[in-house]
């Protein structure tokens, strides 16, 4: 299907909540969508008119024809299968197919609730019944990939790397995670990208007229 017959993806967003990686990756694809913002200031997103998309109150969410999609990483393995030809996910058959949703699943089945635990001071939970078993498991599952090559697939660079790059950019600028230097090599060669700079700029200027 071509790109220009494709309908426009409609794209719920605030500015500085992690629906931020979602418009990196819109810009790296390079396509046209239709930009839905919400004010968080305000609670616009705890009002009947959004909870209609999303009970959860949260983004990002998508709706592309019919199909309605929320949670970010499944917004991120939509978005990069609906244009391949920015080839931004490996096709399935691919080799590097399985790691990558690996990737994409791992932070949010463990890479967010190890955060939240860690941001909230709590003890995990027993790592038999934990998602991510220890914080410090997590992370040196994830550095021990960053430092076999320059993205998450090796030399492939992907829409993982959109959503840790962006992730990583934030939690160590809170001091959630270590900015060990495999984390602050990886971050700058993902956020220093030409669509990523654009995202980034785009956002603030949205967030400064929320503010204004």
């Amino acid at each position: 299907m071509d790109t220009s017959t494709k309908p426009k993806v409609t794209f719920f967003h605030a500015p500085q909540s992690r629906s931020g990686g979602t418009r990196a990756l819109l810009e790296e694809l390079g396509v046209d969508y239709d930009l839905h913002v919400l004010n968080f200031k305000t609670g616009e997103q705890r009002q009947s008119a959004y909870l209609a998309i999303n009970p959860m109150g949260k983004v990002p969410a998508i709706r592309h024809g019919d199909a309605l999609i929320t949670e970010q990483p499944a917004v991120f393995m939509y978005l990069a299968d609906l244009y391949p030809e920015a080839k931004l996910a490996p096709p399935i058959g691919d080799p590097l197919r399985g790691p990558y949703l690996r990737w994409l699943v791992f932070y949010g089945s463990c890479f967010e609730p190890a955060l939240i635990d860690r941001s909230m001071k709590r003890e995990a939970a027993a790592s038999s019944t934990c998602p991510y078993g220890d914080f410090d498991t997590m992370l040196k599952t994830l550095t021990d990939q960053l430092e076999k090559g320059p993205y998450l697939l090796g030399d492939t660079f992907s829409a993982a790397d959109v959503l840790w790059g962006s992730a990583l950019n934030w939690t160590t600028m809170f001091k959630l995670v270590p900015e060990l230097p495999v984390i602050r090599a990886y971050i700058d060669r993902v956020i220093t990208r030409p669509a990523m700079q654009r995202a980034a700029e785009k956002d603030a200027e949205l967030a400064a007229s929320q503010a204004a």
